[in-house]
This record gives C-alpha cells, sequence and structure tokens, in this order.
C-alpha cells in the first residue's frame, strides 16, 4: 500500500519550522534586554495586549517602551526572566497571514535564587511574512491565573 503525501505538508513544515525559530530569536531579544531588537518583530502598527494590562500597546514605540519599563524594573530588582514557549499550534489563513497559538511559560531568577515558574499563560499572534521571516502583527496574551 502507498501512502500519499500532501504535497503542501512541505511548505506547512518549513512555515512551521520557521515561525519556531522565529519564537525563539524574539524571546532571547526580550529576555536579554534587547528591546528595540524585539520591538522590531512586530510590524510598525503591530498590537501587544494582555489581560494583565489595562491598555494595549500599539506601534513599535510604544511597545518598545513597555518592555524597556519591565526590562528596567527587572534589572533594578535584580531578576532575570526567561520565557519559554511550546505546544505552538499554527493556522495559515487566506490572504496569508498565520494565526498561532502557543502556551508560554515565564521564569524568574532572581540574583543568587533558584529558578521559579513566574507565569503560565497563552499567546495568540497574527503573523505576516516579512521577506524570510516573519513580524507579529497582534499579540494577544492571556494570563493563565486572571479571569
Amino acid at each position: 500500500m502507498t501512502v500519499q503525501q500532501d504535497p503542501r505538508l512541505g511548505a506547512f513544515a518549513a512555515d512551521h519550522l520557521a515561525i519556531q525559530n522565529f519564537y525563539a530569536r524574539q524571546m532571547h531579544c526580550l529576555d536579554e534586554g534587547r528591546v528595540d531588537d524585539w520591538a522590531a518583530t512586530f510590524t510598525p502598527d503591530g498590537t501587544f495586549a494582555a489581560n494583565a494590562h489595562p491598555e494595549p500597546y500599539t506601534g513599535r514605540p510604544a511597545i518598545a517602551e513597555g518592555a524597556r519599563a519591565a526590562h528596567r524594573a527587572l534589572r533594578e530588582a535584580g531578576v532575570r526572566r526567561r520565557h519559554w514557549l511550546g505546544m505552538l499550534a499554527v493556522e495559515p489563513r487566506a490572504d496569508g497571514s498565520v494565526f498561532a497559538r502557543s502556551y508560554a511559560q515565564i521564569l524568574e531568577i532572581p540574583s543568587g535564587g533558584p529558578a521559579r515558574l513566574l507565569l503560565s499563560t497563552t499567546c495568540e499572534d497574527v503573523l505576516v511574512r516579512d521577506g524570510g521571516s516573519w513580524l507579529v502583527r497582534d499579540r494577544q496574551v492571556r494570563r493563565d491565573d486572571l479571569t
């Protein structure tokens, strides 16, 4: 018996792998405090919204400033954070964008102390192609501990 493989699977697998790589690079930027590089992974008019924030950040400058303030506060407190994304599911859309949903866990590491799980969230993104990579057009982060 011969199994026929859908020819679209190769393109889907390549996109899925590229999106995983995109997220790894994006989270490295954030965790290393390279907030301008991190903000550049959003479209110029991109949105970052979270149920823990009163208002979404819209546009790269606002997204960068929000991340910069958070990173500054962590640095002053002597704390590092690591974002771990997993369980990534991607759904191509007819307009060429991709809906990506993942679980994001945030580890907090105080200077000289043990790492601990700080937060568990879901992250829902609309990604758009940017040459050979991706950009976030819209991000919705929902902390599991908030309703």
